[in-house]
């Protein structure tokens, strides 16, 4: 793999790496190898709710894409986009999408444009979900999007890393859906522990001490994230089971723990 300026080596483990070794990337390091082995161990189907979680993002983006007509998509807390990515699958659909990753996370940000350097209708920007409006008002992201018109806003496996507390998460969802046109789009996953065995959230919590903050959130919860938004069929369903490619591929979404949906800005 190549290594972008300025991480030569990883000093622990880092969430965007992680997952996209689970992913089965090639951006990550032994310190990201060891810490989703760690994992795996104590949940073995954290592989096959994240490749779940990432097919349900292709799937979403597909669907905006075409059937919805959206051009301009908004990936914030993106990770690493290597595996099935958002501009790959937005850009196969329509050639003339446009896609602005956004991370907090300075060596995601730094794989990011290194993977893009030769797409000029993509970036990623180094930005927090938790500062809505500094994401907002990045020259970045208007130099690609134009907010005035309809926008999918895609907030995939991030809302999880934020705990509840009187102002976040649900208002930064808000800020940002509010900043949207009409027509526009938001898509969620996150993750839960609802019918998940016991090991599942032992699991979460043991990741949560040592690579980043984890809060999974019940369906009603996770629903709520989609206040003033229409929410399209099926609704907000385990990823596996939203508008699948086949029908057997939401045979297994028991053993999925994440919630998937899409929902409309009238």
């Amino acid at each position: 793999m190549t290594t972008p300026p300025g991480q030569q080596e990883a000093d622990g483990p880092n969430i965007a790496r992680v997952y996209d070794y689970l992913l089965g990337g090639s951006h990550n390091f032994i310190p990201d190898r060891e810490s989703a082995a760690e994992l795996l161990a104590r949940w073995p189907d954290a592989r096959q709710t994240m490749i779940a979680n990432r097919a349900f993002l292709g799937r979403a983006v597909r669907y905006l894409a075409g059937r919805a007509g959206i051009r301009q998509f908004l990936d914030v807390g993106s990770g690493i986009p290597t595996m099935d990515n958002v501009h790959a699958i937005a850009q196969q659909a329509a050639p003339d999408a446009r896609v602005v990753y956004v991370d907090v996370d300075e060596v995601a940000v730094l794989h990011s444009r290194a993977i893009l350097a030769a797409n000029d209708r993509a970036t990623a920007i180094q930005a927090d979900l938790r500062s809505p409006q500094t994401i907002l008002d990045h020259p970045e992201l208007h130099d690609l999007l134009d907010l005035s018109q309809p926008t999918a806003l895609l907030l995939v496996a991030v809302l999880h890393f934020l705990p509840d507390s009187p102002d976040a998460p649900a208002a930064l969802v808000a800020q940002l859906r509010d900043a949207l046109a009409p027509g526009s789009y938001v898509v969620i996953s996150h993750g839960t522990t609802d019918g998940q065995p016991p090991h599942v959230a032992e699991a979460m919590e043991h990741y949560a001490q040592t690579t980043a903050e984890f809060q999974p959130r019940s369906h009603a919860a996770v629903l709520r994230f989609f206040d003033g938004l229409d929410l399209i069929d099926p609704g907000l369903v385990p990823v596996a089971q939203w508008r699948p490619d086949h029908p057997q591929d939401a045979g297994h979404a028991k053993r999925i723990a994440a919630y998937g949906g899409a929902g409309r800005k009238p």
